[in-house]
């Protein structure tokens, strides 16, 4: 298993603190969560079914005719390489690392390449996989180059899959709209925006005719009742999605405030998380993790390029303990 950030108990065992004493900054997920709404026992005690609203709230949301909803984009990312023949693809890197795992793991050559790099390479892919915003580097790419990529690819029958777990925040940039063209393939994420990802919930946006091969491979029921009732209620609160949308990016600029006036200007970032590059990266996760505050680390072979990744306080006592951890940690160094 790859890593990733959201392992606190791991944190508790290794530093031994309760759970409950943790201020964990590991995972991009927004720290405001949906109300659950009411799941009737039908949800419960029946198998899943199709026609309960849920396809048409969430077309409705991402802005497309039709769609297909997977147990997690995690789902689907681990489905896609099964439906190609081996062949080159390309990953554009850093970013989440379960992508290239799973074509690598699926018989494909894997290159991972930086983004001034996919120009030189992608005539000779098959598939060539973005995440936008980019996770953890919060890259964001415009749609006329993606879409120049993709049209150099379905030229030779090649796909773009383009990772959009982060971008509800900016839908206006998504891609969303333009997936009716063939070889394009948009993974949109529902636990990060509304701070759900326990219920384990994604959706592919392709072609139709792509779509029922897909579904064929994943299999019926790939999602449950009750999260199927629990997202089509999230989808229909569009005051909700407004609130949540403007909270999101007012604390990712705190953030960036306050990350930047204790010396660690972010590097990138998107409106759930920042992202810092420093050769203080394995000190400062140490210094935080023994004062209950977990942080996402990615290392690198070169301590000087280490990374952190920061998400969302929650409320005034999250940011002033982590403010006092910052400040505690330059007050030592200096």
């Amino acid at each position: 298993m790859l890593e990733h950030g959201g392992r606190l108990r791991g944190a508790v065992q290794k530093y031994g603190i309760d759970e409950a004493d943790w201020l964990d900054l590991s995972s991009g997920i927004s720290p405001w969560s949906w109300p659950i709404p009411p799941i009737p026992d039908s949800a419960w005690a029946r198998l899943p079914e199709t026609d309960d609203g849920l396809e048409a709230a969430a077309c409705a949301y991402y802005g497309v005719p039709d769609l297909l909803p997977v147990a997690g984009s995690q789902a689907a990312i681990q489905a896609l390489p099964r439906l190609r023949q081996a062949g080159k693809v390309g990953v554009l890197s850093p970013c989440y690392a379960e992508h290239a795992e799973a074509w690598r793991s699926n018989g494909f050559l894997v290159r991972e390449v930086l983004e001034h790099e996919v120009d030189r390479f992608i005539d000779v892919l098959d598939v060539l996989v973005v995440v936008n915003p980019n996770n953890p580097t919060g890259l964001s790419l415009t749609q006329e180059r993606l879409l120049e990529w993709h049209a150099r690819l379905a030229q030779r029958g090649g796909w773009l899959v383009v990772d959009e777990a982060f971008m509800d925040n900016t839908p206006h940039l998504s891609l969303a709209a333009e997936t009716q063209r063939p070889g394009l393939i948009v993974l949109r994420s529902f636990g990060k925006f509304f701070g759900l990802a326990g219920v384990r919930l994604g959706f592919v946006l392709a072609e139709s005719r792509f779509l029922k091969v897909l579904a064929k491979q994943i299999g019926p029921w790939s999602v449950s009742g009750p999260t199927r009732v629990l997202g089509k209620a999230c989808f229909d609160d569009v005051e909700g999605h407004r609130v949540q949308r403007a909270r999101t990016a007012k604390a990712s600029e705190r953030l960036v405030e306050l990350l930047t006036r204790h010396g660690f200007a972010p590097q990138g970032g998107c409106a759930l998380f920042q992202w810092l590059v420093t050769p203080l990266a394995v000190e400062l996760h140490e210094f935080c993790a023994q004062r209950g505050i977990l942080l996402r680390i990615f290392l690198n072979n070169s301590p000087a390029h280490s990374s952190l990744r920061f998400g969302l306080p929650r409320d005034e006592a999250d940011w002033q303990r982590l403010e006092r951890a910052l400040s505690e940690f330059s007050g030592e160094r200096a």
